[in-house]
């Protein structure tokens, strides 16, 4: 091989690795920490370990939520981790998993009879349809516990309901449209078993473009009522909405055994 041979493929060897990053790698990175600060607890943390070749807290953070979601664990961020990290789902972090869906230390009220308010209306339905689709998504619970629900109208209820965009007031901003849909607190004093709803989504009461409160609502009130996400995909406390028929849902063993555990 000549001299300028040699130099041409050098040369494109050279520019092969210093090839820049594209802007979409880049910006998937920084989705895919976000996520998992958000929902799997990363941290910043330069220990060690890290300086030495160890198991970085990025790599670890992705092997802890593609095994919690079932997929292939590469401790990478491949397109079907970037894809599943993309679904809408809800805003109560994944990083507490039991062998069913109940919270590691087990919260719950510490009575049968429960009240809940709508403090205000989506616009997206009627007040008719929100109110339907609230109760019975708290009467899906019912119908496997001794627990009742009490609509008040005003007050200071058990299970405060209500609608909001970006920050609302209690520290965890919603992300506007897709992304997180709600989220919800288990049972304690102050904001305990309240439940809140991004108003940034469309939410419908049966079919159409958007998601369908009751099953947005029953799955959040599973951690008002003091459960967590389940790996089970066909559990209502999985974490990704997946749309159901609303007049034929009946809950899975995962959720019944969860909230049985609790309530009896």
């Amino acid at each position: 091989m000549n001299s300028f041979s040699t130099f041409f493929v050098l040369s494109v060897t050279a520019a092969a690795f210093c090839a820049p990053v594209t802007k979409t790698a880049v910006d998937d990175r920084s989705f895919a920490e976000g996520y998992l600060k958000k929902f799997f607890n990363l941290t910043d943390e330069r220990g060690p370990s890290t300086r030495r070749g160890g198991i970085s807290p990025m790599t670890k953070k992705l092997t802890e939520m593609q095994s919690f979601f079932g997929l292939n664990v590469t401790g990478t961020l491949d397109a079907e981790t970037l894809e599943m990290m993309k679904k809408p789902r809800c805003g109560v972090p994944d990083e507490k998993v039991a062998r069913f869906s109940t919270f590691g230390d087990k919260p719950k009220w510490n009575k049968r009879s429960l009240t809940y308010r709508i403090q205000n209306y989506t616009p997206d339905m009627s007040q008719e349809e929100v109110d339907n689709s609230i109760e019975k998504a708290l009467q899906v619970w019912a119908k496997v516990t001794p627990l009742k629900f009490t609509k008040m109208n005003s007050g200071t209820a058990d299970i405060m309901i209500s609608f909001g965009q970006r920050a609302h007031g209690d520290y965890y901003p919603f992300d506007g449209p897709a992304g997180t849909l709600a989220h919800a607190f288990a049972p304690s004093q102050g904001i305990g078993g309240d439940a809140h709803f991004d108003d940034d989504e469309k939410f419908i009461f049966r079919s159409g473009k958007g998601y369908v409160l009751f099953l947005v609502a029953a799955h959040e009130f599973g951690h008002s009522l003091g459960l967590d996400h389940s790996q089970d995909r066909g559990a209502l406390m999985y974490p990704v909405y997946s749309y159901r028929n609303p007049d034929t849902f009946v809950l899975s063993q995962d959720d019944v055994k969860g909230i049985q555990s609790l309530y009896g």
